[in-house]
């Protein structure tokens, strides 16, 4: 085995970093040619740290050819930066065109050498290969006169390849697609599930022939965490001189340092340009939920949080929630509270939307003139950490509890810790006092358990609930609470005598390790003021992030996405024992998008009557619970919790009489794909991820 020889004398060696891809000509270049082309592909930038062209237009250039061996030299003009490639067929023989040799970091009788260095970045042990393209010779002295190749170059052995081209005085055309970056770096601030990440990179065609690109596809060990948004290259031709772009964005499904190529196949010798793609991925809170005990931020009673006044009409106070009731100064996307109305003078409605936005076409309570009672609010938090509260009619009491809020960024994980992810559950009933001992006496409370057996029971956080004061003897309130210290002073249902008033709420629970059961299990209480019968109903589970499958919530400004009395999502009101689909529309969900947070509001129905939603075209039967149950002229609303199909739509039953019916759409729940079993799977929230075993109270704790 022969000892490598320096066919250029003495290599220099240049200390320093490659800055850059040498400035693109404007015109295409003209034969003959002589030019170093280099892509660095996946290499990670070594020995050659940049793609580039090197030829006599940017860089000074020496070059030595001989039958044994060949080298070129190129140093950039007016740097010290170098690429240095020497190469020499196997001992014994000559460069003939049309053959490929096997390299080595020194050639024998059966490999050839081929050594690529750059700025002194160099490889200790190399392979690959050289293909001629093109030998001239002069007829007399047989002394090479012109050379073209294309080679392929793996440093320290590694699968990852440098490949270009070298010519010397040829008329043979080359290709050089250029990227103005290395690779595509997206940041070590990646969110799993969050918004992608979006980045951009450019190919300048820099050869003498054009670049025909066929279509780009993602490649590498991680190739479905990235997707490609945006593509002027697939399928086009790039004169000399031209430039395409191409721009991904992050597909985070887990957590960790994400690999991948972005992969476009061209015309070179070597078939196809690679472009590497990086980020680091982390576990975030956007979207988790995170349960209060309730507090009281507004009350226009008492000028608590507002002046002390009642709305009048067509006004609006704005309220500020962050910084206040256990909700932080910042990252809150938004705010689950609880509306009471009380005293108003004339039918109205409030609506509740984020501080200096535009006031939606959407309603978040709906009320007669006397009124009093509540509705669930989830709200967008808007411009300083404010929901503003509008008043359409009359003037108003407004009072306002908080329940929890959703972050919208990491910055709360800092502040509160990890919250929770939404589970679904098939509704079902928890308690109803008609059939469970009677009416709750006045002042006092009542502990209610569930059991979702002892692999869940641990993850539960809150409950999703549909609580219902029935026939209460006289105006009071319902208080729904852990249990854990006095009863708050914020209020969950307030009811008229003799009425029937549901609101939905989520209850911050704690482990019971006293109700009677084997293990401890999830528990909450309900108070009353007045002696009235309570009906509980369990719509979904707030769990600890932990459990598979867990949804989380993406807020939306208030969009009114059906209105029967306008033809908006279903014509004309809905009759005694009517199921009507109802589709969402495409512009306020996603691919992700397994469920609806909505306020739906029945107007005017003819008779008492009960309205039921659920998720449709799963087959699923009607549930036994309900969601609304508005008498005979009301104009009432209630917060609704629904899973949708495939077909991104829910079924909306009436029982009795007719009515109309409208739904506001304020966010939604998605796939979490960094807990998921299935990132890929559509509409998984029809399957319960919470089963309920059994259920139970303990009446009659003084409150």
């Amino acid at each position: 085995m022969h000892m490598l020889r320096a066919l250029l004398g003495v290599v220099v060696a240049v200390t320093g970093v490659v800055s850059g891809v040498p400035e693109a000509a404007n015109a295409a270049p003209t034969a003959p040619y002589t030019v170093l082309t280099a892509d660095v592909g996946d290499t990670g930038g070594f020995p050659v740290r940049d793609s580039g062209v090197w030829d006599a237009g940017n860089s000074q250039m020496s070059v030595n050819a001989t039958n044994e061996g060949f080298s070129v030299y190129a140093t950039w003009a007016g740097g010290s930066e170098y690429v240095d490639a020497s190469m020499r067929p196997p001992s014994g023989q000559s460069w003939r065109a049309g053959q490929t040799y096997r390299t080595l970091p020194l050639y024998d009788t059966e490999n050839g050498m081929l050594n690529i260095s750059s700025s002194g970045r160099g490889c200790s042990d190399n392979y690959g290969s050289i293909t001629v393209r093109e030998v001239g010779r002069d007829p007399d002295t047989q002394a090479v006169t012109s050379f073209a190749v294309s080679y392929e170059f793996h440093c320290e052995r590694k699968p990852e390849a440098l490949r270009g081209e070298i010519r010397w005085n040829s008329d043979l055309d080359y290709l050089a697609a250029v990227p103005n970056v290395s690779s595509l770096e997206f940041g070590t601030t990646v969110e799993v599930g969050a918004t992608p990440v979006i980045r951009t990179v450019s190919f300048a065609s820099l050869g003498s022939a054009s670049e025909v690109f066929g279509q780009a596809s993602l490649g590498g060990a991680d190739p479905a965490q990235f997707a490609i948004t945006g593509d002027t290259c697939s399928g086009r031709t790039i004169a000399p001189g031209g430039t395409c772009t191409m721009t991904v964005a992050t597909r985070a499904s887990r957590s960790g340092e994400i690999y991948g190529n972005l992969v476009l196949p061209d015309n070179s010798s070597y078939g196809q340009r690679l472009l590497p793609l990086r980020y680091w991925a982390f576990e975030g809170v956007t979207g988790m939920y995170y349960p209060l005990a309730p507090q009281r931020l507004m009350d226009t009673r008492s000028g608590l949080g507002a002046p002390k006044a009642k709305i009048g009409a067509g006004q609006t106070v704005e309220l500020d929630v962050a910084g206040r009731g256990g909700v932080p100064a910042d990252g809150v996307g938004s705010v689950v509270l609880n509306v009471t109305v009380t005293g108003p003078t004339a039918s109205s409605f409030l609506a509740v939307y984020p501080a200096g936005e535009s006031r939606p076409n959407a309603s978040s309570i709906n009320f007669p003139a006397g009124w009093l009672g509540s509705n669930n609010v989830t709200v967008k938090v808007g411009a300083a950490g404010r929901v503003a509260v509008y008043n359409r009619s009359g003037s108003t009491d407004v009072v306002v509890d908080v329940m929890g809020f959703y972050a919208g960024a990491q910055s709360v994980r800092n502040q509160v810790g990890v919250g929770g992810q939404y589970g679904s559950v098939n509704p079902s009933r928890l308690y109803d006092s008609r059939t469970d001992g009677g009416a709750i006496p006045a002042g006092s409370a009542t502990e209610i358990w569930t059991d979702f057996g002892p692999d869940l029971n641990g993850h539960v956080r809150g409950l999703v609930l549909n609580v219902t004061a029935v026939a209460p003897a006289r105006s009071g309130f319902l208080s729904v609470w852990s249990g854990d210290g006095p009863v708050p002073t914020s209020s969950t249902v307030n009811y008229g005598a003799g009425k029937i008033v549901p609101n939905l709420t989520i209850v911050k629970t704690r482990l019971c390790t006293d109700c009677g059961t084997p293990a401890a299990v999830p528990s909450f209480a309900v108070f009353t003021s007045q002696s009235s019968n309570v009906v509980v109903d369990l719509v979904g589970v707030m769990d600890d992030g932990k459990v598979p499958d867990g949804l989380r919530f993406r807020s939306l400004s208030p969009t009114r996405i059906l209105d029967s009395r306008t033809g908006l999502g279903t014509s004309g009101a809905l009759g005694a024992n009517v199921t009507r689909k109802i589709t969402a529309p495409s512009g306020v969900v996603a691919a992700d998008t397994e469920a609806l947070v909505t306020n739906v509001t029945a107007v005017s129905p003819t008779n008492n009557t009960v309205i039921t939603v659920w998720p449709a075209d799963l087959g699923l039967p009607k549930p036994t619970a309900s969601n609304l149950n508005p008498a005979a002229g009301q104009i009432v609303s209630n917060a609704v919790f629904t899973g949708i199909g495939p077909q991104d739509a829910f079924n909306a039953h009436n029982l009795s009489g007719s009515t109309h019916l409208v739904a506001d759409l304020v966010g939604t729940f998605w796939l979490y794909p960094g807990t998921a079993s299935d990132p890929a799977a559509a509409k998984v929230a029809a399957t319960p991820r919470f089963a309920l075993l059994d259920s139970g109270s303990r009446a009659g704790t003084t409150g």
